[in-house]
């Protein structure tokens, strides 16, 4: 099956890094060019891309900056890419995605003895394909847990993660319906996941985000499927707004909530070792272009939220499931963050 639209959304040609500006998608499919590492910084921070679309854009971004530092002598060659590498990962400092995606480049060239911009390709190619690899593995282990004709209720935009879901149930003979929430203020579930999933033909309904506990205590939902921006070590998800109330309301009537991870983070033992991102509280008192409170009213933006791993049955990695409780099992001793 040819991967949904989404799924390939950010192209690295010789005039830029290509992204397909989520923030009017599907009403328009508007491409936003790059030209340079910075360029890019501006369009993760403006929201033009996110999910996993940080991550190609950021790899995406380190080859620019490559492009940018020939020419210069190696040491300021090297120093010109750290700079950009750490301006990337400023951008969105919750998912530590971005982190892994400089990561990746950056180790390219530094064993690399060739040209550096050739490196920094290589390295992002690599680094591209491994993230997609890890995601199949990730749907495939999430499929598992969950029965055939099971209704699934998500949030926000899982992306790659979401997508390899749906093809792996599919390989295990398996299909699932959804309800996605809405996911204000930029509505990526509205927007990203329900037309994702429609196109790729599951049976997709749309809720708005106050009524995903209605839902839950319905009995019509088997399981709550999310991804997580970050799990820590003992067990807790960071996710988008909301996923905690969904989360404790999923507790509360007895639906399971697995969260969608590649690897639990080694960096953060615990919640309060992630940073939360607090976005311009503007962007709330608007949707798509439109304002919705008024002139008098201020508005408030955590971006994420971090649910306890009481509240969490399992965390689905690339490795396979894992009780909160027990992710340290993941890594061997020893063995680098991944």
């Amino acid at each position: 099956m040819t991967l949904p639209i989404l799924a390939e959304s950010v192209r690295l040609e010789d005039d830029g890094v290509h992204i397909l500006d989520r923030r009017v998608f599907p009403f328009a499919r508007e491409w936003v060019r790059c030209r340079t590492s910075e360029e890019v910084a501006v369009a993760i921070e403006d929201m033009v891309t996110q999910s996993s679309g940080p991550y190609f854009a950021a790899l995406g971004a380190m080859v620019l900056a490559a492009r940018e530092a020939s020419g210069l002598a190696p040491a300021e060659a090297r120093a010109y890419l750290e700079r950009a590498g750490e301006r990337i990962i400023a951008t969105r400092r919750t998912n530590n995605h971005l982190r892994k995606a400089v990561a990746a480049v950056l180790s390219e060239v530094d064993k690399s003895a060739g040209d550096p911009v050739e490196a920094a390709t290589a390295g992002a190619r690599a680094g591209d394909e491994l993230y997609r690899s890890r995601s199949r593995a990730l749907g495939t282990h999430a499929a598992e847990l969950v029965p055939d004709k099971a209704t699934v209720l998500t949030h926000c935009w899982a992306d790659l993660y979401l997508v390899e879901l749906v093809l792996a149930a599919r390989r295990q003979g398996k299909e699932f319906s959804f309800f996605c929430t809405e996911t204000r203020p930029y509505l990526q579930g509205a927007r990203l996941t329900a037309e994702t999933l429609a196109e790729m033909g599951a049976d997709t309904r749309l809720i708005t985000d106050g009524m995903g506990a209605a839902v839950l205590a319905s009995g019509e939902v088997a399981a709550l499927v999310t991804a997580a921006d970050r799990v820590t070590m003992d067990g807790h998800v960071v996710n988008k707004i909301g996923t905690l109330g969904l989360a404790v309301a999923a507790d509360a009537f007895g639906v399971p909530f697995h969260a969608m991870v590649q690897a639990p983070d080694q960096a953060a033992p615990t919640g309060a070792d992630v940073p939360i991102e607090y976005r311009d509280g503007d962007e709330v008192l608007s949707a798509l272009g439109h304002r919705v409170a008024g002139e008098r009213v201020r508005g408030h933006y955590p971006a994420f939220d971090v649910t306890p791993p009481r509240f969490v049955t399992t965390v689905v990695t690339d490795r396979g499931a894992f009780e909160p409780g027990r992710l340290r099992e993941y890594y061997a001793e020893g063995e680098a963050n991944q």
